[in-house]
């Protein structure tokens, strides 16, 4: 059946949309041209048939990982977040391996989803974002601040605070909209933390930082 899904992948191309998606991307990533819509559809039966078995098959994520079109790489997310229930400890490994390979916002933003259900089910993990805190890998650092986004009043706020003040005084782009968006989803839980952050530490923080963070206060 996997066989079967890959083909359905290339019978579905779409020269122009690949063209289209792969702008978007800042062309760093060839594409087949499939819509979203399209292609959950095309892996809804395959992802059916997996579940069933409860077991996470890490080969087939890599090979699809080694694919070149972009939109196997989502479909490798997409078939671990619909498994996500199933995941182990030692998993993490596998997971970090996805974050530092072919990394860019798209899959990296929907890898640190999968980390944050780790981190949920194993709050041993806390020592492995703060490895993440300190890696030179941009997008380890970007998932150790926003793991947690889905985690509302369940948010370890010192594991947050950690990984903002770890990475405060950077221009990257990406971690300083990071730190934003973090402190914008939890304000939603907790406006007065939020608040009372930002003011502690401002003056150090990026102002797209800031601004983003601000957003519901």
């Amino acid at each position: 059946m996997y066989n079967k899904l890959i083909k359905s992948f290339y019978k579905n191309k779409n020269p122009q949309k690949s063209l289209e998606m792969s702008k978007y991307m800042k062309n760093k990533f060839p594409y087949l041209g499939i819509p979203k819509p399209t292609r959950v559809l095309l892996q809804k039966e395959f992802f059916k048939e997996e579940k069933k078995k409860n077991k996470i098959d890490w080969n087939l994520v890599f090979d699809l990982y080694d694919k070149e079109e972009r939109e196997f790489q989502y479909l490798a997310i997409d078939y671990l977040i619909a498994l996500k229930s199933i995941l182990i400890k030692e998993d993490i490994k596998h997971v970090e391996k996805l974050i530092v390979t072919k990394s860019w916002w798209d899959t990296v933003d929907a890898l640190d989803s999968l980390v944050g259900v780790l981190l949920a089910k194993y709050p041993k993990l806390i020592a492995k974002i703060d490895e993440y805190i300190k890696s030179d890998n941009i997008w380890l650092k970007r998932i150790s601040i926003d793991c947690q986004l889905a985690f509302k009043e369940n948010t370890n706020t010192e594991i947050l605070s950690r990984a903002i003040l770890g990475n405060l005084g950077t221009k990257e782009f990406f971690i300083n909209k990071a730190i934003g968006w973090s402190l914008r989803e939890y304000s939603k839980t907790n406006q007065k933390w939020v608040r009372d952050f930002i003011d502690k530490h401002k003056d150090k923080m990026d102002k797209l930082s800031v601004r983003e963070a601000s957003k519901y206060l």
